[in-house]
């Protein structure tokens, strides 16, 4: 009788352990995801929420634009009594300010992948530019919206990831469509930096001083003269003021080779 009270115990708990938790009630994102009041609410961010839990401030606005972490919205709406599946694998949702015109939307859309290809020429949905930026300046999350053009540049990223981190090739302008060709890896080394060379081979570890001829992003080979014997010499940009000759730098470059090619 007791293995069977506690064969049944085991079987309890494994049922309890094993069944999916409760489910609240399904929501889906906004298209237009906009505030009117600086207070980012969950029926500001979904389509489904009523009563009280619509009201439920989830993040502030202190600017033109929030960028929210989709987790962390999806753990608030859970925490509310609500379910956002999340199918698309949004990582970022980014908010614009919005006019208040009776829950008419301003035509700002979550950062999440677009699907541009093929959509309608009069209906595009287009990565844009939420301020100007100057030549190379940062693209940060909140520098970028969704909006709706007429048409997208052959070169439209279809997720805002493509571009942020990159930088500026050239001044850009508030509200133009975003286009890979505008952005480029920014440079961890700049003509005329002085900076330390490593080299290691095992258990050997040698450095010296170097003053680089051209600039170069991380992975990149550029030129750098030895300060002391003058002698100009092919070295892999590391990060700021680093870079790496030898095996390390042969390491190096083949793994930042398939990332640059595949971000063009």
């Amino acid at each position: 009788m007791k293995a069977l009270l506690l064969a049944a115990a085991a079987t309890l708990v494994i049922t309890a352990l094993s069944a999916p938790a409760f489910a609240g009630t399904p929501v889906t994102l906004r298209l237009d995801t906009t505030d009117t009041d600086g207070r980012i609410t969950l029926g500001d961010l979904f389509d489904g929420v009523s009563g009280p839990a619509a009201n439920l401030v989830v993040a502030s606005r202190m600017g033109p634009t929030a960028v929210l972490d989709a987790g962390q919205v999806q753990m608030s709406a859970r925490r509310a009594g609500y379910d956002w599946t999340n199918a698309n694998g949004v990582r970022r949702i980014i908010v614009r300010q919005g006019a208040d015109n009776g829950g008419v939307s301003s035509g700002v859309r979550t950062a999440s992948p677009a699907a541009l290809a093929g959509a309608p020429s009069a209906n595009v949905e287009v990565l844009a530019y939420a301020r100007s930026l100057s030549a190379g300046e940062i693209v940060q999350p909140q520098d970028l919206v969704w909006i709706k053009m007429a048409g997208a540049p052959a070169d439209a990223p279809r997720d805002a990831d493509a571009v942020i981190g990159m930088a500026a090739k050239r001044p850009l302008r508030e509200g133009a469509a975003v286009g890979l060709r505008d952005v480029a890896a920014p440079q961890v080394i700049k003509t005329g930096d002085l900076i330390t060379i490593n080299y290691q081979d095992g258990g050997i570890s040698l450095s010296l001083q170097g003053k680089a001829m051209a600039g170069a992003v991380a992975g990149e080979v550029f030129a750098v003269q030895n300060t002391l014997s003058k002698k100009v010499i092919q070295a892999v940009a590391v990060g700021p003021g680093t870079a790496a000759v030898g095996p390390q730098a042969q390491t190096l470059l083949a793994r930042s080779q398939p990332v640059r090619f595949a971000a063009r």
